[in-house]
């Protein structure tokens, strides 16, 4: 079953140059997946009475164009498959005449917050989302190759504002982060990023980057060198 809502790029959703930032696409993403589990009765309220959490496994996104200041865009998704304690989703992000801006094939994981482990998505929601069929692209594989011949870049820690109401870093914070190592002048076309740990607050993150004009790869590692994300760009 699809979900969407509209709305109008916003001042605070721009870059420099005044069109929707990757970032604010990824927020598109995550606002009308909760707006369908919200919708459906199945959004966060009932995800902490069931003592449960989607953790997001994978991304790729691509975008083929950024919508500008003020410009009308519909953010839409829909579940098609759910395997075990696996869930797969697409997004489109519309543009004004109906046209894909941007889509994105995307990997969920519904976690056990008392158990602390996955544990097989109930009946009851997969009957509330619908299996609907997966969007015409060209998927890659969820995992994502670390850097194998980077730069270690300084580190951080992780602060409030990164956190989300799972009380562990946002999947948006990580491509944020990784974002900041991209060369001046990389437009993304397309990005993909495999979540591997959880970041909690205070935790210390370690970029390591390997940066070209047309690729570049960041793993946002610990201070042993286990990575909590690796996000990779491609420029187009």
């Amino acid at each position: 079953m699809k979900h969407e809502f509209h709305s109008l790029v916003r001042y605070s959703e721009c870059g420099q140059d005044g069109k929707l930032t990757l970032g604010s696409i990824v927020n598109y993403f995550q606002d009308v997946s909760s707006f369908q589990g919200e919708a459906g009765g199945i959004g966060i309220g009932y995800l902490r009475e069931h003592h449960a959490a989607w953790i997001l496994s994978a991304w790729q996104i691509i975008i083929d164009r950024y919508p500008k200041l003020a410009e009308p865009v519909t953010a839409q998704t829909w579940a098609y498959d759910f395997q075990g304690f696996f869930g797969s989703r697409n997004f489109t992000l519309l543009d004004g005449s109906g046209k894909m801006a941007a889509w994105a094939n995307s990997v969920w994981v519904l976690y056990d917050t008392e158990r602390l482990r996955p544990v097989r998505v109930p009946q009851e929601i997969i009957d509330i989302y619908g299996i609907s069929p997966r969007l015409e692209m060209d998927y890659a594989s969820r995992k994502v190759p670390e850097p194998d011949n980077g730069i270690q870049m300084a580190g951080f820690e992780v602060e409030k504002h990164h956190l989300d109401t799972n009380h562990h870093v946002n999947n948006g914070q990580y491509i944020a982060m990784a974002s900041e190592y991209l060369p001046d002048g990389f437009r993304i076309r397309e990005m993909r990023c495999e979540y591997k740990k959880q970041a909690l607050l205070g935790d210390r993150i370690c970029p390591y980057v390997q940066a070209d004009e047309k690729k570049t790869v960041a793993a946002l590692r610990n201070a042993s060198g286990e990575s909590f994300a690796v996000v990779e760009f491609y420029a187009g």
